[in-house]
């Protein structure tokens, strides 16, 4: 398993939607001005994870990203795997030109990869979430048609023509 600056950027983005999506769909905007990421970038990722039903998108207003699947059944090879390419395939040497280390790699691999099949993305926004992270409170953006705010009727003691106002004066005195 390859591990990169898009993996590692793709396990921030995910983090940031699992904690906010009960907020609503996530919108690339916001994950990218939070987590100092490009715009385009986390738009080629998330088509990744979206291929991959890691997530589901919403259009529209107030639209954005949520999980796909629960946190708990999404691991952090599933989101490395969706959005890394695949090693290029190399002509297989003959063993005696074989690196000499190859089964170190192929062994240090394995259990990389295996401690990464290990973390789900729940343990990972529980342990943000006990550092203490906040998570903004966003108004809900308009969508569809509201109901305007009823008018409130305006009362004034005021006279409300010339006529009244001569009257009103007269009255005084």
């Amino acid at each position: 398993m390859r591990l990169s600056t898009k993996g590692r950027f793709a396990v921030t983005a995910m983090i940031d939607v699992a904690l906010r999506e009960k907020l609503g769909p996530v919108p690339l905007s916001d994950i990218s001005a939070r987590q100092q990421i490009s715009l385009s970038y986390l738009e080629q990722m998330f088509s990744r994870l979206r291929q991959q039903g890691l997530v589901a998108s919403t259009r529209g207003p107030g639209g954005g990203y949520t999980l796909g699947q629960r946190t708990d059944a999404i691991t952090v090879a599933d989101i490395i795997s969706a959005v890394e390419d695949a090693p290029a395939k190399t002509k297989t040497e003959p063993a005696a030109t074989k690196d000499m280390a190859q089964d170190l790699w192929d062994s240090m691999n394995a259990r990389v990869a295996e401690f990464m099949q290990s973390v789900t993305l729940r343990s990972l926004v529980l342990e943000q979430l006990a550092k203490g992270v906040k998570i903004e409170q966003k108004p809900a953006p308009n969508r569809g048609v509201f109901k305007k705010p009823a008018q409130q009727t305006v009362r004034t003691t005021a006279p409300n023509s010339v006529f009244a106002l001569g009257q009103s004066l007269l009255a005084r005195g």
